[in-house]
């Protein structure tokens, strides 16, 4: 059997981490004067002293690292865990405990789904934890895919392996130099992105926690109108900005802040990427300009291009109800869930160096099949793709597309309409955000649902951010055995 007194003793460790976060919104409550300040620290109470206890009774556990079937079993139970601890201040105030487990799991998938109503006026330290969740999740986001997945060889994340991943099966000690990089270079970028909201007309406030979630590409807003609160077009455009740095791969985005920013433009996928976000934007500029949806020509572009960027990296944000300006949008809106940013980004999604692998297969198929004695490979930018990697990557196309098609059967057994069904199956497992139609679509939420919906919905992120075969994997019996 597969000991577990390693991965025990890792999740100790992040609950201390997690119980020594939840202090900054109880900071907050004083500061304000909320007496919801108390539900914070007795959260933090709980998770620390857990964490305490698993690290002192796990002793010397991690002595000798984690080999793959252990991290397979950590990343499982680190976001299956950590949304439950996130859920606790919820509870404290009163919130029911689905709804309060499903913004946590939201939260740090960075899906950004919410059930909440009434953001406006929540106690100030409640927000702010919604943020601090999207935040952490982010970087844990980038932390396992660029050094967790190459090692764990999902999906075609192999080709990212790094020099920091061990080869040896031992990922613990030398994966620390990478982690510290990236953990600076997402604070920096948080940072930058905090300032500038501020300088464009955001109270500190508000410009402290939809910088948290924008680097993230979470999406958990202060205002029920999220980005449409806000007036000054300026701010849209930073935000604009950095919803594109948190779709970038943080390799190449640490690799440009050292003085090689080319890096970035010869990556296929960063080219592809950008080229895709900006011709549907200009598309959907003309789109609305002609028929009559935007005020200006201004107005029409920073629309067109907040709303696709918010779609495509799966962030959520919203600068109006976009699902109004007709079915050509809700179908491309629909569509562009499935995309998200590059690899190794904050972003959910299938990703567009799997769209790139796939194209290719398919165009060295039917090359071969006009010429079948011809020796066609698939290469991505300049390297050739191997079998085995190309396969990994269709099969967890298929998977994905047949996950989302299961759900959208279960979900429409609880009565929802297939609109409200299949865009809810695509935003949980693509972390996307807002949903389509009128009940969870850009100017709704997810509150409504029913309470097995919610449940069904908080395994589709979860499932979804594990990307898929790790936690499937841990359904395959052999996986168990020595």
């Amino acid at each position: 059997m597969v000991s577990i007194r390693p991965v025990l003793s890792v999740l100790g460790y992040l609950y201390v981490g997690l119980a020594a976060a939840m202090l900054v919104p109880a900071f907050v409550d004083v500061v304000s004067r909320n007496a919801d300040w108390q539900a914070f620290i007795i959260s933090s109470l709980i998770t620390g002293l857990v964490g305490m206890l698993l690290i002192v009774a796990m002793g010397g556990a991690l002595r000798d690292g984690l080999d793959t079937r252990q991290t397979f079993i950590l990343t499982t139970l680190c976001w299956v865990s950590l949304p439950a601890f996130g859920a606790l201040p919820f509870l404290w105030l009163g919130i029911a405990y689905v709804d309060a487990a499903f913004e946590a799991v939201s939260g740090f998938t960075t899906t950004g789904s919410t059930v909440l109503t009434g953001l406006d006026s929540l106690p100030p330290g409640l927000l702010v934890w919604r943020s601090l969740m999207q935040w952490m999740g982010g970087v844990g986001i980038v932390v396992m895919a660029i050094v967790l997945l190459p090692f764990l060889r999902i999906g075609g994340m192999q080709l990212f392996q790094t020099e920091s991943s061990d080869q040896s099966e031992k990922i613990v000690s030398r994966s620390i130099e990478l982690i510290r990089l990236i953990s600076l270079t997402y604070l920096f970028l948080t940072s930058l992105c905090i300032v500038l909201y501020w300088f464009s007309g955001m109270t500190m406030f508000d410009a402290f926690n939809h910088g948290l979630t924008t680097i993230a590409t979470g999406g958990y807003s202060t205002h029920d109108n999220s980005f449409g609160y806000f007036t000054n077009p300026v701010t849209g455009w930073i935000a604009v900005v950095f919803m594109i740095v948190g779709a970038l791969p943080f390799v190449l985005i640490i690799q440009a802040l050292r003085g090689q920013p080319l890096l970035l433009w010869r990556d296929p996928q960063v080219r592809a990427f950008l080229w895709l976000v900006g011709l549907i934007s200009l598309a959907l500029t003309i789109y609305l300009g002609t028929s009559g949806n935007a005020d200006s020509f201004g107005s029409a572009i920073l629309q067109s291009a907040f709303n696709v960027i918010s779609v495509v990296t799966g962030t959520g944000y919203a600068m109006g109800d976009y699902t109004s300006w007709g079915a050509p949008v809700i179908g491309l809106a629909f569509l562009l869930k499935f995309v998200g940013g590059c690899t190794g980004s904050t972003t959910g999604g299938i990703k567009v160096f799997r769209f790139l692998v796939f194209f290719g297969t398919v165009i060295a198929h039917m090359r071969r099949m006009v010429r079948p004695n011809r020796v066609i490979s698939v290469s991505y930018g300049n390297t050739h793709l191997t079998p085995e990697l190309t396969f990994s990557v269709l099969a967890f196309l298929v998977v994905y597309i047949g996950t989302v098609g299961i759900l959208t059967l279960i979900l429409s057994l609880f009565h929802l309409d297939l609109v409200t069904a299949v865009s809810a199956a695509a935003t949980s497992v693509g972390n996307v955000g807002p949903g389509l139609g009128t009940m969870i679509g850009p100017s709704g939420n997810f509150a409504a649902l029913p309470d097995p919906v919610k449940w069904i919905l908080c395994s589709a992120m979860l499932l979804g951010r594990l990307e898929l075969f790790t936690v499937l994997i841990l359904l395959d019996p052999d996986f168990w055995s020595k």
